[in-house]
Formats: structure tokens, sequence, C-alpha cells
């Protein structure tokens, strides 16, 4: 928070400290706010496979906070950011995402006119603090090697930009019921080593043909491949160019595809390349 402020530096953003468990603190900090946009919750997949109660507590309970103070002190709306990890859920950190999202839903349900509840799902966040590409530059830059955990195993991406993006559309498009999903690309993970090392080790110092790849296996609770929506979610899904949006009383139809990082094309190993370049200029 106190990088964050800083960087920020901006006298109309006023940061506060507080935890969602704790639902006087968010009673005295939702007073005469517009829309909240909910991310806060434990989301790395080993930390909560060995912390199942922490991260109940404060994905699900800290969640039905947010939502008991946002009806009460009057908020707008609310939008959740989900993962697509709470799709057909096989561990704790997805399995909690799951049950934010059907909390969120039910909220809206029942908050009648007042308080508008929805959620983004994300993938993979390119960059982001505990993603893979920072490990995998800080093992690139001892020189190796890299720790990859499957070469089959893909998953969704999508840029910081498009993360935002992303936030911004359901805040503005929210009518109260709906999950935001971006039309995003998947990889496969060795696809994205390959890439990585072509790209980084001559940076630091490295011929790429010098520079192991190992494998580790998957760690407890991670899948081979992500989803973003359900079969049955495809059945409800609006079409909205860029987006996908779910909502229960859109008119059912077949499902044209199934979602999951699997199935779609995978970007290949130059465009990885293309936007690892973008990301570092």
């Amino acid at each position: 928070l106190f990088n964050l402020e800083n960087d920020l530096n901006s006298s109309i953003i006023k940061v506060f400290v507080g935890d969602i468990k704790d639902s006087q603190r968010l009673k005295s900090l939702f007073k005469d706010i517009d829309i909240i946009f909910h991310a806060a919750a434990y989301k790395h997949v080993p930390l909560c496979e060995y912390n199942p109660l922490d991260a109940v507590n404060t994905n699900v309970l800290g969640t039905q906070n947010v939502i008991d103070m946002a009806i009460l002190c009057d908020v707008k709306k609310v939008i959740l950011i989900s993962t697509d990890k709470a799709v057909h859920p096989a561990n704790v950190m997805g399995a909690t995402k799951f049950l934010a999202e059907r909390l969120m839903m039910a909220a809206s349900a029942y908050s009648d006119d007042g308080t508008k509840f929805s959620c983004v799902r994300f993938g993979n966040v390119l960059n982001s603090r505990g993603s893979v590409i920072p490990l995998f530059k800080k093992q690139l830059k001892q020189g190796g090697p890299i720790t990859l955990t499957d070469e089959d195993m893909t998953r969704f991406i999508m840029n910081i930009y498009q993360a935002s993006k992303l936030i911004l559309q359901a805040g503005m498009l929210s009518q109260g019921g709906e999950i935001f999903i971006l039309k995003m690309p998947a990889f496969k993970l060795s696809d994205l080593v390959d890439a990585m090392i072509e790209f980084y080790a001559p940076v630091y110092g490295y011929n790429p043909e010098e520079i192991d790849v190992k494998i580790i296996g998957k760690r407890p609770g991670e899948k081979l491949y992500e989803e973003l929506m359900t079969s049955d979610e495809m059945l409800t899904a609006y079409d909205n160019g860029d987006l996908f949006i779910i909502r229960d009383e859109l008119n059912k139809k077949h499902p044209d595809f199934i979602y999951n990082s699997n199935e779609i094309d995978h970007l290949t190993k130059d465009e990885i390349l293309r936007i690892l370049s973008e990301m570092e200029n």
C-alpha cells in the first residue's frame, strides 16, 4: 500500500489499511462510496492448499462481509475479481472463488433495486506479482534451471492493461448478476519457457542452449488446463464483441465450443516472443 500510494502520488486518492474479515472496518470505509472493486483474496494455489481455513475466512467469509456492508452503506455497485480456477474447481483457491462468485450472484438476487453485484473472471495476468513470468525471469537471471511443472500444461493469458480494462468495462456495463469474461488466448507452458529462454537468456548474458529445463510435476491442486466457462454457462453466455457476459436470464442456446485452455488454438512461440517484447517496452 505504501508503494501504491507513492506510485499514484495523487491528492484525490486516499489509501486506507483494513481487513475484509473486519466488517466494522468495512462499514467505516464504505460510507459515500459509489463502486467497490473487490480484489482482496488469497490467490496462490499452493498457499491455499496448505492453509484452507484461512482461504475460506478471507475469500468466502470476507466476501460476504463486503456484500453485507455494501448493502448497508448503499453502495451502487460491487465488482468481484474472480479467476478461471473457479470453473470446475480442483483446488482450495478455486473452490473459495467459486463460492465467492455464488455469494455475489445470490446477493444480486436479494438486493432488489439496491446494490448491484457482478463478477469478472481473469486468466493468468502477464508479469503480475506471484505469476510464472517473474519466477522464470529470476531463474534465467541465475542461469537456470527453469522449473516447469508439466510440458502439456496450458493456461489463459491476459496483460495488465486488459485486466484493468475488463474491470472498468464491468463497472460500466454491470446491471447486477453478470459474470464478465474477456476473450483471451491460451498458451502451452512449455512454449512460454522456450520463448523466455530465447528472449531473456542473452539479456542476462547466457547462451539459450545452456539453460536447462527441469520438470518438477504439478503442484498440489494444480490442473493441466483451465476453463473460463462451464458448459451450462455457455448456454447463457452473451457474445459482446471482446467479452462474454453470462446472465441467467438470457435465452439458452447450444454451446459452439468448450472454452478451456486445451481446446482453443494456442499462441505460437513467435507470438509469445512478441508479447514478451511488448511487455518489456
